[in-house]
């Protein structure tokens, strides 16, 4: 299909959503909830996405696509708000915007700093998606290449990746994480000689752990837990004023937009880190490449903060859809909730996802184009008045949160076991995160640990159990090189020697 016939297809599939009324109703009621999620701290994109998707198991896959994306973008947009005017990050998206927004509010401009995230975060939605048309196919055509070693190798760097740069403190906190998640996809009989493994002969085992009673446990009950023993206040509303943001603003800040996107493009490509990593990581771009007076307003108020991280992190959301529609592979822990819920209708994302789903691509791209623009009119619109929400006090709604969760976990395929696994996995899940282990890795390790378990051991089985192949094939040789090398340098006497090496390098080069 050449360029012009994608752009047609792409605007007679718009048309199509746009024309069902019941679609628009339900993308904008979708994107509210989102914004709700987004806004309430300690609820996130995962998790509303978690609960969303098992409502919209008896949805046809449009429908539910509608809702699923309108919550995902939403969600992450929806984090400005108490981060902003409360100094309450409402996702960890938006910490990077807190450090700007609320100082901006407090001198009574919060209505202003509201504005820009609002434009800003429809403005990197809408420059993530456009990567995401334009990379997608590329990736998609490199990735039919692949064999088993290489699919194998592809999901362990996305393990060890997420568990390197998610880590709070140590390194190896990450891995551990990740290779947790590794175990648990093992539970069950596996899918080559169906074999029973960790299932202790309990039949409902048999299967493996279903991924949303897992993931709603992993980012659901570590929250109810946390807000209920800390006992958190929300804070007092600011006032607002004018929320639409003037047009010189926007032009002033073009280049911290559009630099801020492409950083949440590249981070959010990359699988395990997520819309939370984009944001510092832009806002700390931003910073270094401002000249000295901006440099002085970061921390302060600074109008190019609070752009970067919010562009940023909401064109995370194109970037991680890229290795999730094209590998399999999602970017971000929401993005990985996602992959579960397609997986539930019957869609399996990777390398053939054009042949099995043609258009898929480009559906995916406008329901994403109209949840944008669903985002912004409901943040202009609700500004004002979403914010007495934030005013309910944490301990009145997460038991509410912890009754959706339950009936979330239970009502997909109305089974009580799922509450068995939901529950203990979430109980661990918080004591894991109090240790400061990161839970991302382990979300990743989860869903990825299919791939890899039946990739590795199907490779295995073609070669008769030789590991030769790994070291026969280049792509497999430079994504084994790029793991070492990356293992290699996260520690502490590799890193500093390659920094002396490097120091006594460039010298030596000055000096010829």
């Amino acid at each position: 299909m050449t360029m012009i016939d994608q752009f047609l297809q792409f605007f007679s599939i718009l048309f199509d959503l746009v024309s069902e009324p019941s679609n628009l109703l339900i993308l904008f009621a979708s994107s509210f909830i989102g914004i709700l999620f987004g806004a309430m701290p300690g609820l996130t994109a995962t998790l509303g996405i978690a609960l969303l998707t098992t409502l919209t198991y008896s949805l046809n896959t449009d429908t539910a696509l509608i809702s699923l994306l309108g919550m995902y973008v939403g969600a992450v947009y929806g984090g400005s708000y108490p981060a902003i005017l409360l100094n309450i990050p409402g996702t960890p998206a938006a910490a990077a915007t807190a450090l700007d927004g609320y100082p901006m509010a407090k001198r009574g401009e919060g209505a202003k700093a509201l504005g820009l995230t609002t434009t800003a975060s429809l403005i990197g939605t809408l420059i993530g998606l456009v990567f995401l048309v334009v990379l997608s196919p590329a990736i998609a055509a490199v990735a039919l290449q692949f064999t088993s070693w290489e699919f194998f190798l592809l999901a362990l760097f996305g393990i060890i990746i997420s568990g390197s740069i998610t880590s709070q403190d140590l390194v190896i906190k990450g891995w551990i994480a990740g290779f947790l998640g590794l175990f648990l996809s093992t539970i069950g009989r596996d899918s080559l000689q169906y074999f029973p493994r960790y299932t202790f002969d309990q039949s409902q085992l048999d299967s493996g752990l279903e991924i949303v009673p897992v993931l709603i446990g992993v980012f659901g009950i570590p929250q109810v837990i946390r807000v209920l023993s800390d006992r958190e206040t929300l804070g007092k509303l600011t006032k607002l004023s004018r929320v639409l943001p003037e047009l010189a603003v926007i032009k002033r800040n073009i280049k911290h937009i559009f630099r801020s996107a492409c950083v949440g493009v590249g981070i959010g490509s990359v699988p395990g880190i997520g819309e939370d990593i984009a944001g510092w990581v832009s806002y700390s771009v931003a910073k270094k490449t401002s000249n000295p007076e901006e440099q002085k307003k970061f921390g302060q108020g600074a109008e190019a903060a609070i752009v970067s991280s919010e562009t940023a992190n909401n064109a995370c959301v194109g970037g991680a859809l890229i290795p999730l529609l094209t590998l399999g592979i999602p970017g971000s822990p929401p993005a990985a909730m996602l992959l579960g819920a397609l997986l539930l209708h019957g869609i399996t994302p990777g390398p053939t996802i054009e042949i099995d789903h043609p258009n898929f691509l480009l559906e995916v791209t406008a329901i994403l184009v109209l949840a944008s623009l669903a985002m912004w009119a409901n943040g202009m619109l609700l500004a004002k008045q979403v914010l007495k929400l934030l005013q309910v006090p944490p301990p009145l709604f997460i038991p509410v949160v912890g009754v959706l969760c339950v009936m979330g976990a239970y009502s997909l395929g109305i089974n009580i076991f799922n509450l068995y696994i939901m529950l203990p996995v979430g109980v661990c899940a918080y004591f894991l995160s109090e240790m400061k282990f990161p839970l991302a890795p382990l979300v990743i390790g989860l869903v990825l640990g299919g791939m890899a378990d039946e990739s590795l051991r199907r490779a295995l089985m073609l070669s008769e159990g030789s590991f030769w192949p790994l070291f026969d094939r280049p792509v497999a040789v430079i994504l084994l090189l790029i793991i070492v090398s990356f293992c290699a340098i996260q520690i502490p006497l590799v890193r500093r020697g390659g920094y002396a090496f490097l120091n006594r390098f460039f010298r030596r080069t000055n000096r010829q």
